[in-house]
């Protein structure tokens, strides 16, 4: 791996105190929260540690936030040019997304997604009393997913829609929507008279022979009255400070955004370190997303080897995998046989959607050598 990612050891990733490492016993290998063991960036560490010796830990003013995130989308995400005043500092995506659909939707409402997809899309809508309406993906023969438009179409004609919530790039299948794609959604979308937000939260992590398509990009006017929401979380591994980004297609929609804004006060040192990841740690950025092309390519070859039932698909963007266990027979949720047997926890596929039964979600987010441990415990689950 590069030098800047760090080595990933096991005894230094055991000293961290997050989530991920404190959630399951110490003989367990957690890979299931959507959390890089990757080292940060020294942009992003510079940037807090000068923020606490200034003694600079008030509430959080955006500052050159929307100036900082328009430059690395021109840059880096299809050319966008986002306008900064229409860049907002929020606390996290999924809070973000949960107070806009109460803005733009009535208690009882339902929100149209598209599973097998990130769970707390299912559960934050229940939270903020709204229901779901599905529309799910398309399966293909190859263990590849696409968006079923028809299904899209008919979903969001259900009484009592109030909002498509889209996610682009999609978690945990790890499809990148091509421009047609997402024209023809603004289309349909439009048809029927339902605003659009999108989570574009893993888009600075489309590997190599792929483009992120910005949802703002879309010459359409529904494009134009999306709310598209973002961070520095996933891409630069920065989930612990809390700062997202929500990007308003116009000033209706930055009006939202604007009235609720005590509801999404983000942190911050949350804003310092996104600003300091936008600006600086774009070399950091490539040898992530370098490392995570590798790993795709090492785990299907160790899955071929050590599990050929398991089925997995190479993902276009991000750094989690979405793995077919239907023929292993592990029954409807794997990960607890894998974390029983193997003591290896994943992320379990029916928390994704019905269409999950069966699957399971690996973090490859890490060194070569955890994810060769993890692929050895699985195997060992089925010995």
């Amino acid at each position: 791996m590069d030098a800047i990612l760090g080595d990933c050891s096991l005894d230094s990733l055991r000293r961290r105190t997050t989530y991920k490492w404190r959630m399951f016993p110490p003989d367990v290998l957690p890979a299931f929260i959507a959390e890089m063991d990757f080292d940060p960036a020294a942009e992003i560490k510079d940037a807090v540690r000068a923020a606490l010796d200034a003694g600079d830990l008030g509430y959080p003013h955006k500052g050159e936030l929307g100036e900082a995130f328009a430059d690395f989308a021109a840059d880096r995400l299809a050319g966008w040019s986002p306008d900064p005043d229409l860049v907002f500092a929020i606390p996290d995506v999924m809070t973000g997304i949960t107070e806009v659909v109460q803005s733009v939707t009535e208690p009882g409402a339902a929100v149209v997604i598209n599973p097998p997809v990130y769970a707390p899309f299912f559960f934050r809508m229940r939270l903020a009393g709204r229901r779901i309406a599905e529309a799910p993906l398309a399966a293909c023969a190859d263990g590849g997913y696409e968006l079923d438009l028809d299904a899209l179409d008919q979903a969001l004609a259900e009484p009592g829609v109030g909002a498509y919530l889209l996610c682009n790039p999609h978690n945990p299948v790890g499809r990148v929507w091509s421009r047609d794609q997402l024209t023809a959604v603004a289309e349909t979308c439009a048809g029927r008279g339902v605003p659009v937000l999108v989570d574009e939260i893993h888009a600075p992590l489309a590997l190599p022979g792929r483009q992120h398509v910005p949802f703002h990009t879309l010459d359409h006017p529904a494009a134009r009255r999306a709310i598209v929401f973002t961070s520095a979380s996933k891409g630069w591994n920065i989930s612990g400070v809390k700062c997202g980004i929500a990007v308003a297609g116009d000033q209706d929609a930055a009006g939202i955004l604007t009235r609720r804004w005590d509801a999404l006060l983000a942190s911050h040192l949350g804003v310092r370190a996104t600003i300091a990841a936008l600006r600086s740690g774009r070399p950091w950025l490539d040898a992530v997303v370098g490392q995570i092309d590798a790993n795709t390519r090492l785990l299907s070859a160790l899955l071929a080897d050590r599990l050929p039932a398991v089925r997995y698909r190479q993902p276009e963007a991000s750094f989690l995998a979405w793995l077919d266990c239907r023929d292993i027979g592990l029954g409807d949720d794997p990960a607890v046989e894998f974390l029983a047997r193997g003591r290896v926890a994943l992320s379990p596929g029916p928390d994704f959607g019905r269409q999950g039964r069966g699957f399971a979600r690996l973090n490859i987010g890490t060194s070569p050598e955890l994810i060769g441990e993890a692929v050895e415990r699985m195997a060992a689950a089925l010995a």
